[in-house]
């Protein structure tokens, strides 16, 4: 006798055809989404990895951009310093064109102009924020901006607003490196190297053309000081530089670091669209397959028969 159709066969057909609809759809989401799944409950076993390889790329990201900020403002401090050194460099070379053409009658304007540019320097900004004056960010580090300010204070010091804080700052997890520096540790030479002239010309009148012989000695014995003012801020650009290339550094490092997580976040959550688009053929197949035995078995009903 010919079986004709039984209850089981229709819930069975039917738990088929709604597993075969149901991966479907899984496939279906995972094919627009590019993804394995949309919560962490999607990744079972893997859900714990994923959760700290997002928690170690929030702090990459975190030191990622903090780098960023501190290289710009480490630009800042070198085009800074730069400006200093060059005002020292101007003034140390006016006083030996002065000697060597034996008269000093526009010494101390190009002297005022190379002074100007290392107060300039000295008050360099980053972001609306002084760079040199430590943590008192909106004070400028010097009140001075004429040599005759340099010989109105009672001491160099007088003439520098910035506190003692040094910013430091992180380079990576376990590092901290020194990034700030101060206005009077970068000019203090250099002021002093243009306020004893001021104080000569103050005390004994202006340099003529052709120059005194103790007019002379004196340029003579400024020349020194000067390039020792200019050693001295190369030697502060020339550290600064250094934490540059450390940072720099850690920018590409920092990269790479983010660039490999992301690679291993997308090996549990990333789909292979290859293998996905396969696979959702194939439930589609299963589907119409199991709706067409679905159908089948309701053409094959007794009541069929009986008719």
């Amino acid at each position: 006798m010919t079986r004709v159709s039984t209850g089981s066969n229709y819930s069975i057909m039917t738990s088929n055809l709604m597993r075969a609809q149901l991966r479907q759809n899984v496939l279906g989401e995972q094919v627009a989404s590019q993804k394995v799944a949309n919560d962490l409950k999607g990744y079972s076993k893997n859900a714990e990895v994923l959760t700290a390889m997002r928690s170690a790329q929030a702090k990459i990201d975190g030191l990622i951009d903090q780098t960023k900020l501190v290289s710009n403002r480490l630009d800042m401090q070198d085009t800074g310093i730069e400006q200093v050194a060059d005002g020292v460099v101007n003034g140390r070379d006016a006083i030996q064109n002065a000697m060597a053409a034996g008269g000093g009658a526009t010494l101390m304007q190009e002297l005022e102009a190379a002074f100007s540019k290392v107060s300039q320097g000295v008050n360099t900004k980053s972001n609306g924020r002084y760079v040199f004056a430590g943590a008192l960010t909106d004070t400028a580090p010097t009140t001075a901006r004429t040599l005759a300010d340099l010989t109105a204070a009672a001491t160099t010091a007088d003439l520098f607003k910035n506190d003692t804080y040094i910013a430091a700052n992180r380079i990576d997890e376990q590092t901290t490196v020194q990034t700030g520096v101060l206005g009077d540790a970068l000019a203090t030479k250099a002021f002093d190297a243009f306020k004893q002239v001021q104080a000569y010309v103050e005390a004994n009148g202006p340099f003529g053309s052709p120059m005194t012989s103790g007019q002379n000695d004196f340029l003579q014995s400024m020349v020194v000081i000067f390039k020792d003012a200019h050693a001295d801020t190369i030697n502060t650009q020339g550290k600064n530089g250094l934490v540059q290339q450390r940072f720099d550094k850690a920018q590409v490092e920092l990269k790479d670091q983010a660039d490999t997580l992301t690679g291993m976040v997308g090996g549990i959550v990333d789909v292979d669209m290859a293998e996905a688009v396969t696979q959702l053929e194939a439930a589609q197949l299963a589907v119409q397959a199991a709706a067409q035995v679905f159908a089948s078995l309701q053409s094959s009903s007794l009541l069929n028969v009986l008719k």
